[in-house]
């Protein structure tokens, strides 16, 4: 079995995070995102993996990945030149995936549980298809199943006037057969080759399609606000380990991990769930958490910071209060001398001054 992570689209909704990178390698609990696709892959014991990587700097994603080695997995890049659809970058991947079965990861969703169980019961099946179904409360965001005596009767992309409120996850196993399918699509509504479609098409087929629902959470981060919902989900889930210094006078509690060769000083309070990378300092009076991820290399002083991502090499000197925020690789917030609230966005190398 071999598995497929779509790595393209613009990002358009993340901006302006995603003007100098692609959104998969966004950090959610200071990983990128789709590196919990990759490990989930692994440890579902697929390691034949391709990487669909489009116009958005393509290179980060080879250069991070390299060619999987170093995450114990064998990666091969294929490119789509524009975004066309999640069934055209399936389409593309005919000549790696061969007569195997696979499965197919969105780089941009992240799932609770891992993959094992649902691998089992697909290659157990006869079915040419299975997808994995959650509850959402908006479904018009969504390609939406609806079932009839437990059995899958439609599949609609993203619909107007929903019939149901089970959405299809970024997460499909398939058959090669999916492969006949995809090449008699038409572009839809949206000018896209869309998945939801080729599924129907092959239910119309006679082919058949199963389903299993998803336990636990699932997220897909198209947004601020998903990311940072999702890195709090995630954190929710981490334990504490803890390589770094600390003052006497400093205050930590709950689940926190804390990376090698950062400092916590004197009267600083660090409240779980939380995760500060390595060779970060973080200075007196500051107050961290809950739900927070700190990058490498950061340094924090005197603010407070609650419900936010700060991606590595950022300086945040200033007594600002930090809430619902992802500030970006690089960034700098200096000069405030009055506590005030903020929810900010910053992309790449910010330089703010308040």
């Amino acid at each position: 079995m071999k598995g497929i992570i779509l790595h393209g689209g613009h990002g358009t909704r993340l901006r302006p995070l995603t003007h100098t990178g692609p959104k998969q390698l966004l950090p959610i609990a200071n990983k990128p995102m789709s590196q919990y696709a990759l490990e989930d892959l692994k440890k579902a014991g697929i390691t034949d993996i391709a990487i669909i990587i489009g116009d958005v700097y393509p290179e980060k994603v080879k250069q991070y990945y390299e060619d999987g080695s170093k995450f114990g997995v064998n990666i091969t890049y294929i490119y789509q030149d524009k975004p066309q659809g999640i069934a055209h970058a399936i389409g593309l991947c005919k000549n790696f995936i061969k007569n195997d079965k696979f499965i197919v990861y969105l780089g941009d969703n992240v799932l609770r549980k891992d993959l094992v169980n649902y691998r089992k019961k697909f290659e157990t099946s006869k079915s040419d298809a299975m997808i994995l179904l959650c509850k959402v409360d908006n479904p018009q965001r969504f390609g939406i199943a609806e079932l009839d005596d437990s059995k899958i009767k439609k599949i609609v992309e993203k619909p107007k006037n929903p019939i149901s409120d089970l959405a299809v996850i970024g997460i499909y196993f398939l058959s090669p057969e999916i492969f006949n399918v995809i090449d008699k699509l038409k572009p839809s509504w949206r000018n896209e080759f869309e998945i939801t479609e080729a599924l129907q098409l092959l239910m119309d087929n006679g082919n058949t399609i199963t389903y299993d629902t998803v336990t636990g959470w699932w997220k897909d981060t198209g947004t601020p606000e998903d990311i940072i919902h999702a890195n709090k989900l995630v954190l929710d889930s981490i334990g504490t380990e803890n390589q770094f210094l600390i003052d006497s006078g400093a205050e930590i509690k709950d689940q926190v991990v804390i990376g090698k060769n950062t400092t916590i000083s004197n009267d600083a309070k660090i409240i779980g769930p939380i995760i500060i990378g390595s060779n970060c300092k973080i200075g007196p009076f500051v107050k961290l958490g809950p739900y927070v991820s700190i990058g490498n290399n950061c340094e924090i002083q005197e603010c407070q910071i609650k419900n936010s991502i700060i991606m590595k090499d950022c300086k945040i000197n200033s007594k600002i209060n930090l809430v619902n925020s992802i500030i970006s690789n690089g960034s700098q917030i200096n000069n405030n001398d009055i506590p005030k609230q903020f929810e900010l966005l910053l992309g790449e190398r910010s330089d703010l001054k308040l």
